[in-house]
C-alpha cells in the first residue's frame, strides 16, 4: 500500500480522504490556499503545503504547484477528491509524467467521458440506452432544427462540454428553436470554450438516478447499486438516497448492467458514477459518466458497509477489487442532505460570513456527518458554501426519514443563513415522504416549502423570553458574593417582577415574569403560564412549562437569540435602540452590497442620470451574480468601488441622489 498520498482538494472531501488514509496507516499531505491556512483539512493532515492565493484559479487549479508539492513531500499518489482537478485529463497526465499515481481513472477514460456527445457515441456503440436525440458532429443550425423537428417537441438543447445546468435550453415550440440554439451556443462558448451542442427529447417528470461502479486493473467490474438524486434546485442536488425507491426490479437490473457496460467500454479503473435520466415507469437513458468519487458517495457506503475511498486507494495501488458482485448486498436505506450556508427564501442566495455557533448531531451507526467546518470558521466567497453533509441510515426508507428529521432537529447553525429548516420541511413534504420523485419536486412543493407564516407559537415566545431572563439572573448572580449564589433565584433588594422585551420579525413582544415559590408565572397575550427551569450550559436550557418538561437548544449572539426546535430555528432580535444613529440620521441614498462578493461590472460614471431599475453595478459570489439597481430616477454622484474590488455585505457601493431630492 502507499506510504504517503497528497490530497489535491480542500474542505470536507479532503478530511474524508484523510480519515481513511489514517485508518490504513498512510501518511497524508494537504494543500491549501491563503484562505484555508487554518482549515480543518490542514490540521488533520500530517503535512501541508501552501499553493497560492485564495481564488481557486490561483491555488487549487494550479497543476504545476500541486505536482511540485507532491514531489517535494515524497507523496507517491494524489487523490483529487471531487471538483477542481478531479476530472482534468491534463492533471492526470501530469501525474503520469512525474511517476505519481493518479487515484482515479486512466487519462483515456477521462477523455472519453469528458464530452457529452463523444461519450454518448461510445455508449450507443456499447449498447447502453440513450435518450432519443442527435449526438453527432453536424452543428449547422438548420440541420439541428430538422433533427429537433424529427425528435418532436419539447426538446433539450445541451452543451456537449456542459455541466451544472449551463448551456442548456428547453424548447417547447419549433418556432423558438433557432433563438434558443443561438443563446445556448453563446453561453456554452463563454462557459466552456466549446459551443457544440446535442439535441435530446425532453423527458417529462424525469428522475435522476446514478449507479456507482468500480473497475480495477485486473479486468474486474462491479456496481455498488444506485442512488436517487432527483431532488434538485437549479440542477444542483439537495437530497440523495440509496437505493432508489419505487423502481421496478427488472428496470433496475437493466440500468445496473448498463452502468457496468459503460465502464467496461472505456476500460475504466477506480470509482465512477454512471448517471441516467429516468422515466416515471423506470425506463433509463444514459446521461453522462462522472469519472470521480461523487459528493453523495456516503449513502452508498451506508447501505453496503464499504469504504469507497479505501477501494479507490487499493485499486490505484494495483490490488483487485475488495469484493466481487455476488458479495455485495443492500442493507437498509440511507439519505444524505447537503447543509449549505444559503438563504432558501431569497432564491438560495449564498450566505457569507462567520459561523458563530455550530452544533452537529451526535454521530453513531445511523447518523454520520462529513464536514470540514467547525464553529468559528468563515464561509467565504471563494469556494462552495457547503457546511456539511448529513447522512442517516434506517432499516427501511420510513425509518431513514424519521432518522433524518431527528438529526436535522439536532443540527444547529447560527451567525449566517442556512438551509437546515428548508431541508427539514423538504423531508416532511408529501412528495418526498411518498417517494414521488422527479427533478421538479421542489417547485411542485413550493407552497409547503416556502410559504411559512411568520406567526409564532406562544410557547416558543415564552421559552425565548425565559432564556433571556435566566441569562440576566445568572449575570446578576455573578456580580454578588459566593454566599448569595447558593440561592440562584433569590436576590437582595430586587423586584419580584421582570419584563423581557424581544422582537420577532416586525413584532415587538413583551413577556412579564412574576417570581413564585417554585419558579415564575409568565404572562403573554393575556395568558398565564407556570414556568421553571435552569440553564444547563451556554446553549442548552431545561424548561418545565405547564406540567411538561423539555430541553431546548439556543444560541445567543450580540444582537439576537436563536431558538432551535424540531428542525426549525426562530430568531429573536434584542431591543437595543442606537440613539446615536437616530440623532445623526440614516443616509438612504447609498446603495449597499447585499452579500460579500467581487464587483464584476460598473455601468455608470460620476454624474450619470439613470432611470428606476437601471442596473448600476453587478457583483458575483459563489458563481451567482447579483444586480444593483436604481431605486428611482436620479443621479449617481460618486462610486466607492471598481471592477475587481472585493466588498463585504453592507458595504456602501455608490452614492445615489433621487431627482426629487435634487429639486428640493
Amino acid at each position: 500500500m502507499f506510504e504517503k498520498i497528497l490530497i489535491a482538494n480542500r474542505g470536507e472531501i479532503a478530511c474524508r480522504v484523510i480519515r481513511t488514509a489514517k485508518k490504513l496507516g498512510i501518511a497524508t499531505v494537504a494543500v491549501y490556499s491563503d484562505a484555508d491556512a487554518q482549515s480543518q483539512h490542514v490540521k488533520l493532515a500530517d503535512e501541508a503545503v501552501h499553493i497560492g492565493q485564495a481564488p481557486a484559479t490561483q491555488s487549487y487549479l494550479q497543476i504545476n504547484r500541486i505536482i511540485q508539492a507532491a514531489l517535494d513531500t515524497g507523496a507517491q499518489a494524489i487523490h483529487p477528491g471531487y471538483g477542481f482537478l478531479s476530472e482534468n485529463d491534463q492533471f492526470a497526465l501530469a501525474c503520469q509524467k512525474n511517476n505519481i499515481v493518479f487515484i482515479g481513472p486512466p487519462v483515456d477514460a477521462i477523455l472519453a467521458m469528458g464530452l457529452k456527445a463523444t461519450s454518448k457515441a461510445l455508449m450507443e456503440k456499447a449498447g447502453v440506452p440513450l435518450t432519443p436525440g442527435y449526438h453527432g458532429d453536424n452543428q449547422d443550425a438548420a440541420f439541428l432544427k430538422a433533427q429537433a423537428d424529427q425528435i418532436g417537441y419539447p426538446v433539450l438543447i445541451k452543451a456537449s462540454a456542459g455541466g451544472g445546468g449551463k448551456g442548456m435550453r428547453l424548447v417547447e415550440r419549433a418556432e423558438d428553436f433557432l433563438s434558443h440554439l443561438s443563446s445556448c451556443k453563446s453561453e456554452a462558448k463563454s462557459s466552456f470554450g466549446n459551443d457544440d451542442v446535442l439535441i435530446e427529447r425532453y423527458v417529462l417528470q424525469p428522475r435522476h438516478i446514478e449507479v456507482q461502479v468500480f473497475g480495477d486493473t485486473h479486468g474486474n467490474y462491479v456496481h455498488l447499486f444506485e442512488r436517487d438524486c432527483s431532488v434538485q434546485r437549479r440542477h444542483q442536488k439537495v437530497l440523495e438516497e440509496a437505493p432508489a425507491p419505487q423502481m421496478p426490479s427488472n428496470k433496475l437490473a437493466t440500468m445496473r448492467q448498463a452502468a457496468i457496460d459503460a465502464a467496461r467500454a472505456v476500460n475504466y479503473v477506480g470509482a465512477g458514477t454512471v448517471e441516467f435520466i429516468v422515466e416515471q415507469d423506470g425506463t433509463a437513458y444514459f446521461m453522462e459518466m462522472n469519472t470521480r468519487l461523487q459528493v453523495e458517495h456516503p449513502v452508498t457506503e451506508m447501505i453496503t458497509g464499504e469504504d469507497l475511498v479505501e477501494w479507490q486507494l487499493r485499486v490505484a495501488f494495483g490490488e483487485p477489487l475488495p469484493k466481487q458482485q455476488h458479495e455485495l448486498q443492500i442493507h437498509g436505506h440511507a439519505i444524505e442532505a447537503r447543509v449549505y450556508a444559503e438563504e432558501p427564501g431569497k432564491g438560495f442566495l449564498p450566505a457569507i460570513g462567520k459561523i458563530s455557533y455550530l452544533h452537529y448531531p451526535e454521530q453513531n451507526a445511523a447518523i454520520r456527518v462529513d464536514s470540514g467546518i467547525v464553529e468559528g470558521d468563515e464561509i467565504t466567497t471563494y469556494y462552495d458554501p457547503m457546511i456539511a453533509k448529513l447522512i442517516v441510515w434506517g432499516k427501511n426508507r420510513e425509518a431513514a426519514l424519521i432518522q433524518m428529521h431527528h438529526a436535522l432537529s439536532q443540527f444547529h447553525v447560527d451567525g449566517l443563513g442556512n438551509n437546515i429548516a428548508f431541508l427539514d420541511r423538504l423531508v416532511l413534504s408529501n412528495s418526498f415522504k411518498q417517494a414521488k420523485l422527479d427533478t421538479g419536486l421542489i417547485q411542485r412543493e413550493h407552497n409547503f416549502l416556502f410559504n411559512i407564516a411568520l406567526k409564532i407559537d406562544a410557547k416558543l415566545v415564552i421559552f425565548a423570553a425565559f432564556i433571556e431572563l435566566l441569562t440576566l439572573l445568572k449575570q446578576n448572580a455573578q456580580s454578588v458574593s459566593t454566599v448569595w449564589q447558593a440561592q440562584p433565584l433569590w436576590r437582595l433588594n430586587v423586584r419580584s417582577q421582570y419584563q423581557i422585551e424581544l422582537k420577532y420579525g416586525p413584532e415587538t413582544i413583551k413577556v412579564q415574569f412574576t417570581v413564585e415559590d417554585e419558579g415564575f408565572t409568565a404572562q403573554y397575550q393575556q395568558q398565564s403560564y407556570k414556568i421553571s427551569g435552569q440553564l444547563l450550559d451556554q446553549n442548552t436550557v431545561h424548561v418545565h412549562l405547564d406540567n411538561q418538561q423539555q430541553k431546548l437548544a439556543f444560541s445567543q449572539q450580540d444582537h439576537h437569540l436563536t431558538l432551535f426546535k424540531s428542525g426549525q430555528s426562530y430568531q429573536f432580535e434584542y431591543i437595543n435602540p442606537d440613539y446615536a444613529q437616530e440623532e445623526s440620521g440614516t443616509d438612504d441614498s447609498n446603495l449597499k452590497a447585499p452579500m460579500p462578493g467581487v464587483i464584476t461590472q460598473v455601468l455608470f460614471t460620476a454624474n450619470d442620470e439613470v432611470k428606476k431599475d437601471d442596473v448600476l453595478m453587478t457583483l458575483e459570489a459563489m458563481k451567482m451574480e447579483y444586480s444593483i439597481r436604481a431605486p428611482s430616477d436620479g443621479m449617481i454622484t460618486s462610486a466607492y468601488f471598481q471592477v475587481g474590488d472585493q466588498v463585504k455585505a453592507g458595504d456602501e457601493l455608490l452614492e445615489f441622489q433621487p431627482f426629487e431630492e435634487a429639486v428640493a
